[in-house]
């Protein structure tokens, strides 16, 4: 067998594993893949855990989702690998898929809550906006479709709606990083409901932190439009579900417009005696729970 295919199987099991261990998925849920040709793609089967994978259990595909040699352990290929050959044809750059069930973000995509923008510069650089997909049935060509409009020339990341999340990049350790990224931005978010606050980065502030991606070779859909006020425009679901405040931005260097803050967005504000009394509130519930 081909060194380099066969690297590339390790790879993926090592990848599942890591999948598994983050609880990004449960059972024998998630799929990934990478794409070795034109025509071949390696992709984890169906029915076993991602944190059990070995070598001989990956399946060589063709660009219809078909074994094209005997898989060593008698495997068959993910039944959601429609979703990654579709990518792949959208996405002449990507070379590898992962869809996982990272539990914060899952969350959002069953709410059906937009992830907010301007909050976190690391989730702006590393995975820029993240769209969310209508909710489509599992293992079947609804599942590609629903996706695939969301899937522009330079996103990574799209939400499946109750469903999971799909991460896609040029190898794949970048896809599993952005999987990461994603979870724990969600979780980040999750949390500032317990604060009750969210600072939200102005639309010049955002213009700036888009040319320092572009700094790093990263394009982002969002540099052509952000003199025009689009980033931000579905923050609102996202703040008065989650009962936050947005506080106030340092001045905009355009206009003083503020992402995210329409008079549908609730006024509700926590001030320093509100959170000592949480913060102790929940250390308390910490100590308690240590010394039982």
């Amino acid at each position: 067998m081909d060194k380099s295919v066969w690297q590339l199987k390790q790879d993926l099991c090592e990848i599942g594993r890591r999948i598994w261990m983050r609880q990004f998925c449960a059972g024998n849920e998630g799929n990934h893949s990478v794409k070795v040709s034109d025509d071949r793609y390696l992709v984890t089967p169906t029915g076993i855990s991602k944190g059990f994978l070995e070598p001989g259990d990956i399946c060589l595909c063709d660009d219809k989702g078909e074994l094209v040699e005997p898989n060593q352990k008698g495997r068959r290929p993910s039944s959601e690998i429609k979703v990654h050959i579709a990518i792949y044809k959208r996405r002449p750059d990507v070379k590898a898929v992962i869809h996982s069930h990272p539990p914060h973000a899952t969350a959002f995509a069953i709410a059906g809550i937009p992830l907010p923008e301007g909050v976190h510069p690391e989730a702006e650089v590393f995975l820029g906006k993240v769209n969310t997909a209508e909710y489509a049935l599992p293992s079947t060509q609804e599942l590609p479709d629903s996706i695939l409009p969301l899937i522009t020339d330079t996103n990574n990341t799209v939400l499946m709606g109750n469903h999971g999340s799909v991460t896609y990049a040029e190898d794949l350790t970048g896809a599993y990083y952005r999987l990461e990224i994603l979870d724990a931005y969600c979780r980040m978010l999750l949390l500032t409901k317990q604060v009750g606050k969210i600072n939200i980065l102005d639309q010049g502030q955002m213009k700036e932190l888009l040319e320092v991606k572009s700094n790093f070779g990263m394009a982002d859909d969002r540099t052509a439009c952000v003199d025009e006020g689009c980033i931000g425009q579905d923050n609102d679901k996202f703040l008065t579900t989650f009962g936050v405040q947005p506080a106030t931005a340092v001045a905009d260097k355009n206009n003083g417009q503020v992402m995210g803050t329409s008079t549908e967005a609730p006024k509700q504000q926590i001030d320093k005696a509100q959170l000592e009394s949480l913060v102790s509130t929940i250390t308390e519930q910490i100590v308690k729970t240590m010394q039982g």
